[in-house]
């Protein structure tokens, strides 16, 4: 609760900072709204009783008064949510880019990549206006209870037996929480087959996969599987609902009896001699409002209750990012170029959930200046050691160390601003061509000279020039833009990672997998004439990843893994002179393929 407690007050000071006018305005629709509710109570009484003494008068004063004070209330009323809205979407504003900052901010991939990480990430991610509302979900909780206190003391001055209602009152919140509670423990365990079923169901929309689902004649299939899905989250989320829509009946019988006994004692009571007829009235009248009282107090915190999910997310994350942030942080810089290289000392490392080592005591020392291969089959664990490199995870067992300094203990951003590369899965960043380009280098993004620098580097002129408006084109139909076959986004990619003109590795994951056979020699050659220009400047190593063994030949250092081994390492004309060597064989057979 005092995590709550605190993240409310933060979010308190972020709408006072950002609109002081409205969060002043919601203080002051609050406390009129108790006070109107009251006065409208007093004021009935006053009108029957002032009937029924020959005061007219004073019955048509208090009725002025009653009718001013319900007028209140009711325009009141449909402010406090305008209010809500407003500010909740002030304190968005600060709230998002935060959450966002501690996604992005992370130095691994661990909480893109696992599910047991991803069902709490998108209750944070997606869900942070619900958080900025909770806060006023509880200003709401707290106004309906102070009005429920201020009834009960009105109540008590007709007959002290109806301070009674209080626990009748209470009942129905306690069993409103224990469903909320059920549905909300019932919405985490079926986070993942949610997922699952809103995946396959974009899969089924989408126009990217359309043409392959309509060839294969999928789309029943997927369909099916995506009803699977459903079923199995609503179901669960369909049981825990009708738990709590009982507890929530319950709840709300015994105050229905507890209402029902008030009322008939204060008429017993007037009938007595012990009340006047406008008691029974302000009874009659107050105990309805107190339904509606009792039901705004529940419904306001069951509503902040119902964010439970998206809070616990939100704590887990910014505990997650601060425990991340204090065991990754590295305080050394890079060096400002290399002179003996980057080593791999016995490493090794398993993706979480998984029994195979993706990479197996790994040794090898790659000297300044190289260019190195690394080859090998689908699933040996060429990307794993690219994303090592990129300290987007950190090995198990052993080290890998820059200049002789471990790269754990060097600052992350400090390192990652020395190193550029173009991956297998590349972002489609659906912004205009140029940006596109320049966000590999954020200090020269509007730099258009050096953008078409790396658009030519990148082989991707013809591309340019044949776009409608340039390097100014919007990419990504969605955004209104124009999309772009795989080549043409993998050629922008390219171009982006040729940006940084003193990058100290370079690497290439498949950088041509998706072009014809003359763009990858091109580009192939441009590259390795780079490669040894940034060798010249900085000492930098270049690192291809490739299948295709025609485009590693000139290399001057070929690493050959298998099953996350390094089984062979060397140049083209040693490892091709291994009797029966893994490389050897290997780029035989694609040799042969190719021939034929």
């Amino acid at each position: 609760m005092r995590r709550y407690l605190a993240l409310w007050a933060e979010l308190l000071r972020i709408s006072w900072r950002r609109d002081r006018v409205s969060a002043v305005g919601m203080a002051a629709v609050c406390a009129t709204t108790i006070a109107a509710a009251a006065g409208v109570a007093l004021a009935l009484r006053a009108v029957v009783d002032g009937s029924v003494h020959g005061t007219p008068g004073t019955a048509l004063v208090a009725a002025c008064g009653a009718a001013v004070g319900y007028a209140v209330t009711v325009t009141l009323q449909g402010t406090i949510w305008d209010l809500i809205k407003l500010l909740a979407d002030k304190t968005d504003q600060e709230l998002r880019p935060r959450i966002q900052g501690w996604i992005a901010g992370l130095e691994g991939l661990d909480h893109l990549e696992r599910t047991d990480f991803l069902d709490r990430l998108e209750g944070a991610r997606d869900n942070s206006w619900q958080i900025s509302v909770s806060l006023w979900q509880i200003v709401l909780a707290t106004r309906s209870a102070l009005q429920l206190g201020v009834t009960l003391v009105i109540l008590g001055t007709v007959s002290p037996w109806l301070l009674f209602l209080l626990p009748c009152a209470a009942l129905p919140l306690w069993f409103d929480h224990r469903g909320k509670q059920a549905v909300a423990e019932a919405e985490m365990g079926t986070a993942e087959a949610f997922r699952l079923q809103r995946h396959l169901f974009q899969l089924g929309t989408r126009a990217d996969s359309g043409k392959d689902i309509r060839v294969a004649g999928a789309g029943e299939e997927i369909a099916r599987r995506q009803a699977v899905a459903w079923d199995e989250a609503a179901h669960l989320r369909y049981r825990a609902r009708v738990r709590a829509a009982w507890w929530k009946f319950g709840g709300w019988a015994v105050f229905a009896c507890g209402f029902v006994a008030g009322l008939a004692l204060v008429a017993y009571r007037a009938a007595h001699g012990h009340g006047t007829a406008g008691d029974v009235v302000m009874a009659v009248t107050v105990a309805s409002g107190l339904r509606q009282t009792v039901q705004q107090a529940v419904g306001n915190t069951t509503n902040t209750l119902a964010t439970r999910t998206a809070i616990e997310s939100y704590f887990w994350l910014r505990d997650y990012a601060a425990a991340e942030t204090a065991r990754t942080a590295g305080t050394v810089h890079a060096p400002a170029r290399l002179s003996r290289g980057i080593t791999f000392d016995h490493v090794s490392y398993r993706y979480p959930g998984t029994d195979r080592l993706a990479l197996d005591d790994i040794s090898i020392h790659i000297p300044a200046g190289t260019v190195v291969a690394v080859v090998g089959e689908y699933g040996s664990g060429k990307t794993t050691l690219v994303k090592l490199l990129g300290k987007f995870y950190r090995p198990d067992e052993g080290r890998i160390t820059v200049e002789g300094m471990d790269l754990a203990g060097l600052d992350t951003a400090n390192w990652r601003s020395r190193v550029s590369a173009a991956f297998q899965d590349f972002g489609r960043l659906e912004t205009t061509f140029a940006e596109g380009v320049g966000l590999g280098d954020l200090p020269r993004l509007t730099d258009r000279d050096r953008i078409m620098r790396a658009v030519l580097d990148a082989d991707a002129g013809a591309l340019v020039e044949r776009l409608t408006q340039g390097l100014d084109t919007q990419l990504g139909s969605e955004l209104g833009g124009i999309d772009l076959s795989e080549g043409q986004w993998q050629r922008v990619a390219l171009a982006r990672s040729v940006m940084r003109d003193d990058p100290l590795l370079f690497v290439l994951d498949e950088p041509t997998a998706s072009l014809d056979a003359p763009s990858e020699h091109a580009i192939f050659e441009r590259q390795i004439a780079r490669a040894r220009q940034l060798a010249e400047r900085t000492g930098a190593i270049t690192m291809i990843v490739s299948h295709r063994f025609s485009t590693v030949v000139g290399a001057d250092l070929i690493l050959v893994l298998d099953k996350g081994r390094l089984v062979e390492s060397g140049t083209h004309a040693e490892l091709s002179a291994l009797d029966g060597g893994r490389y050897a064989d290997l780029y035989g057979i694609q040799a042969a393929a190719y021939t034929s």
